[in-house]
């Protein structure tokens, strides 16, 4: 069987390669863009729009002159050809996007919008019991700002911050933390509760309401696109 491939001095047939992609688990990566150049088929794209994006790659990337693309293509391993390839797939993937899911960003925003809300609060935590329930008495009878005791006694990585963690999405701190800051107010501070092997005291500094801005559509065009694609690979491996 003829080589069609060689790197450094061996040579690679079909078959090898294909075994090669199976060994390192490539083949559903090739699947993936396969599904993807299929639906993209019938996308068009105005060659002023890849003019545009290709002037954005070569800022983006510092590309001021051909020498300097001609350095960035070879250490790359690529052909201009193959940037045009790349800046236009991209561009039809974003149309692909609108196209077919302009029109239910906004009810999937406000479908999970908790996702994207975001908090930031202050901790602190401490395996002593005793002692969560003191540093708790002196915030509650200011005696004491939360930043200080958590700088003084925090265990954790928050302490060189005075407690202060965020902003961050209210889903991303744990569970129990998450649920915990659902119910306080601005400016409120929890009693002492255990999360896992720690106790902890946390106070809600601010809350932050997503917004359906553009930075947040291509996010949920992002996650719409990966929930589709996921669904395209599940139907062809039940089929097969």
């Amino acid at each position: 069987m003829t080589a069609i491939l060689k790197i450094k001095d061996k040579e690679y047939t079909t078959e090898e390669i294909v075994s090669l992609l199976r060994k390192y688990r490539l083949l559903p990566q090739i699947a993936r863009e396969i599904i993807v150049d299929q639906a993209l088929e019938f996308i068009e794209i105005d060659p002023e729009q890849v003019s545009q994006a290709r002037i954005r790659f070569c800022q983006s990337n510092q590309i001021n002159n051909s020498e300097r693309l001609e350095q960035w293509l070879k250490a790359n391993a690529m052909t201009e050809e193959n940037l045009e390839y790349i800046l236009l797939r991209d561009l039809k993937i974003e149309k692909f996007k609108r196209q077919t899911w302009g029109d239910q960003l906004e009810s999937y925003f406000l479908q999970y919008k908790e996702r994207f809300d975001q908090v930031v609060y202050s901790l602190i935590r401490t395996k002593d019991k005793d002692l969560s329930k003191e540093l708790y008495f002196r915030l509650s009878e200011g005696e004491s700002t939360f930043g200080e005791l958590a700088k003084e006694y925090s265990q954790g990585n928050e302490a060189s911050t005075g407690g202060l963690i965020g902003p961050i999405e209210l889903n991303s701190p744990h569970p129990t933390i998450a649920r915990m800051l659902n119910q306080l107010q601005i400016g409120q501070i929890s009693l002492p509760i255990v999360v896992e092997e720690w106790i902890i005291i946390v106070r809600l500094e601010k809350y932050i309401s997503a917004e359906l801005d553009e930075n947040m559509q291509q996010r949920l065009l992002g996650e719409l696109f990966q929930n589709w694609l996921n669904q395209q690979l599940q139907e062809m491996q039940s089929v097969e």
